[in-house]
């Protein structure tokens, strides 16, 4: 069997290695953190590293999770909303 995955417009910002405070606005102190030089996404699995590059996505249902560059521009496409 093959499936398709359902459309759904994710908001997501991408972590550059210096915009920690762009990544805390948008994820919020209960969900991302650092320990010295690492950020960390608390997630549904559990901690996940986000390296620089990495974008940080929220979920449909309000999650968060990092995602490599290369996964994302495969996966993801940006919404240009009508004006």
């Amino acid at each position: 069997m093959r499936y398709r995955k359902k459309p759904v417009v994710i908001e997501a910002v991408q972590w550059s290695g210096s915009n920690w405070h762009q990544v805390l606005e948008f994820a919020g102190r209960d969900n991302i953190y650092t320990t010295g030089s690492d950020v960390f996404v608390r997630t549904l699995e559990g901690d996940l590293k986000a390296s620089p590059e990495d974008w940080i996505i929220k979920g449909i249902q309000g999650e968060f999770y990092p995602c490599k560059p290369d996964i994302f521009e495969a996966t993801y496409e940006e919404v240009i909303e009508d004006e």
